[in-house]
């Protein structure tokens, strides 16, 4: 058995991954990091949601106390072409230099179970990141529970975001730029 810290980015996305960690027999404890979310509100939102469903299912998770996003878009500035790797090394990083304070035998993330994201990125970055900090990463494709976490959530009745998280990300979900006629 081996105890794993996982990155959380959402509740309805640590349902599949939590399970299938549990089911090899890990013992897992969540980390949500936050200081990507904007706005506000849809951090709350997200925390929320995960607090209700990690009690549900005895779920310890580690919340952060702050709301940094001031660093996050510092660190994005002028680099956005590249915000989603930037952003999975902060994450990353993040939960690895939790995972070594808390002698974990390993780290993980629920980014690995969207089948949005970048897996090939997010397991170079993890893998880089382990390796930094002496914790390793362990690398699962989860996608292949996207269908059955879908379903749970909404049987839930669980919160379920509609774009990744940062304002960036917002933005491409929900700014349709209107054709110009001439």
């Amino acid at each position: 058995m081996n105890k794993v810290l996982i990155h959380i980015c959402c509740g309805p996305c640590a349902i599949y991954p939590v399970k299938s960690l549990r089911d090899e027999a890990n013992t897992v404890m969540g980390y949500y990091y936050r200081h990507n979310i904007h706005p506000y509100s849809e951090c709350l939102r997200r925390e929320e949601t995960l607090r209700v469903y990690a009690d549900n299912i005895d779920l310890k998770v580690i919340y952060p106390d702050n709301y940094d996003l001031e660093t996050f878009l510092q660190m994005i500035a002028f680099r956005e072409s590249d915000r989603c790797a930037i952003c999975y090394h902060e994450r990353l990083r993040t939960t690895a230099l939790l995972a070594k304070r808390g002698k974990f035998d390993g780290f993980t993330s629920t980014l690995l179970y969207s089948k949005f994201q970048n897996h090939d990125l997010i397991r170079s970055i993890g893998e880089s990141v382990g390796k930094t900090h002496g914790v390793p990463f362990i690398y699962r494709d989860f996608r292949k529970g996207w269908s059955d976490g879908i379903e749970t959530s909404k049987k839930l009745g669980m919160y379920r975001q509609q774009y990744c998280g940062c304002i960036y990300s917002e933005k491409d979900r929900y700014y349709k730029p209107t054709r110009k006629q001439s």
